[in-house]
């Protein structure tokens, strides 16, 4: 897991001592703690919850751009951090300082009094203080796991909730089919609380549905995208049609991301600043400017890129699940112009490299596999290369990102385009060293 540095690494590494495990999902934790804190929670701005396995942090960032761009403050709440715990909390569009993180969890560390509770609980009860304390228009709330049983679910009032695509990936903790993976995720729906729910697939849908129906939730579903390009797709939401541009953020399936933020900014009731309604002129100048890491994130500049071949490009994604290979694969098999890919790959030992690597196959040349630095729970170099050797991907263990990149280059001189992918800790430690 990776922390702040500094002072506030300290701390919050004294927060991951206070429960044996570092999962296990619960609300009475947090529901104590937050009543010592004086309810911070239900003093909140209007709140969007996000549950889903993959594209909440998208949706979110896609979300933040079109509030601000309606002139709005935002807060946001995620997890992970990529390279710094101060990314998880935003106050009105600003990560929090150092020295308020500290003071922060200083204190909530103080009315905790050593009592066992889990780190995610205790900094989300951190959170919510600090969401309390700063005036804002919005929160936006991002689920950490599952969402019945999160520590975000403690939450009884949103606004609006949102559901982006489930698909496996959890197991142990949310279930082994999709079905009770999806349950656990419509616990996140309130009485009277709309609920915007993506595409889904069909088991998934239905579960989500059948909660609905079951907890008094206004479902929002008559969407769709009509028609899409390279420079916009058009979308149907309420009887009208609307063009909106290609969102900022790479890949087809972020259009269904840009869909489902564009449906929730038009359905949650916020105002914009000068009390109109949020429009899609606002929404289309949300998705051009919205800014999410390592999501098929394109390096600029660092020691890596210092490393590729004339006119070779860079990428860094964090996905990890098969969900997210399948993306990854349709959008090297969209990308133009068509270029040979070779890949470096670190993965958590929870994690299937073959299920991973199998729809991404087609499309990659070579594999350097390497270890996640700092991660102990990590599938070692040789696990990963044996996963590609049994899909034809040649691959080579590699003592570092470095290495992998400098022995893809030599063996693979035709590449230019390199991905980096298997991991959100991967990857924040590819974007600490390289953005």
């Amino acid at each position: 897991m990776q922390v702040a540095t500094s002072q506030s690494s300290a701390i919050l590494n004294r927060f991951g001592l206070l429960h044996p495990k570092i999962i296990d999902l619960s609300l009475g934790r947090i529901a104590t703690l937050l009543q010592k804190l004086g309810d911070p929670h239900l003093k909140l701005p209007p709140v969007i919850h996000i549950a889903g396995t993959n594209g909440k942090g998208s949706t979110l960032a896609y979300l933040r751009a079109i509030y601000e761009a309606a002139g709005l403050r935002v807060h946001t709440s995620t997890s992970p951090h990529l390279v710094t715990f101060h990314e998880r909390i935003v106050l009105a569009g600003k990560q929090i300082s150092e020295e308020d993180l500290c003071t922060l969890l200083e204190e909530v560390e103080a009315i905790n009094a050593g009592a066992q509770i889990t780190y995610f609980e205790i900094t989300q009860a951190a959170a919510f203080l600090a969401y309390s304390r700063i005036d804002a228009d919005i929160l936006l709330l991002e689920t950490g796991l599952g969402g019945r049983f999160d520590a975000t679910n403690i939450l009884p009032n949103p606004t609006l909730c949102v559901v982006t695509p489930v698909s496996i990936d959890h197991q142990a903790f949310l279930g082994d089919t999709v079905e009770k993976i999806a349950f656990q995720k419509a616990g996140i729906m309130k009485p009277g609380a709309p609920c915007v729910i993506a595409p889904q697939v069909l088991p998934a849908f239905d579960v989500l549905t059948r909660h609905a129906g079951k907890v008094g939730t206004p479902l929002i579903t008559n969407f769709a995208i009509t028609d899409q390009d390279d420079d916009g797709f058009d979308i149907h939401i309420d009887g009208v049609r609307t063009r909106l541009p290609a969102p900022a953020l790479p890949g087809r399936h972020q259009y269904v991301n840009a869909m489902v933020a564009a449906v929730a900014a038009r359905h949650a009731g916020i105002k914009a600043a000068n009390g109109t309604d949020i429009d899609f002129e606002t929404i289309a100048t949300g998705l051009q400017n919205a800014k999410w890491p390592a999501r098929l994130q394109r390096l600029k500049q660092g020691p890596l890129i210092d490393l590729l071949p004339d006119n070779a490009e860079l990428f860094v994604d964090g996905g990890h699940n098969i969900a997210a290979a399948e993306v990854i694969a349709n959008w090297l098999a969209h990308s133009r112009p068509a270029r040979q890919t070779v890949a470096v790959m670190g993965m958590l030992d929870n994690r299937d490299p073959v299920a991973f690597l199998r729809p991404l196959a087609p499309y990659i040349s070579g594999l350097g596999a390497v270890a996640i630095p700092g991660e102990h729970q990590a599938h070692p170099p040789q696990t990963l290369c044996d996963a590609a050797t049994t899909l034809n991907i040649p691959a080579t263990a590699c003592s570092s990102a470095t290495h992998a990149i400098e022995t893809l280059r030599d063996t693979f001189p035709e590449a230019r385009r390199f991905l980096i992918l298997g991991s959100l800790y991967l990857a924040g430690n590819i974007l600490a060293e390289n953005s």
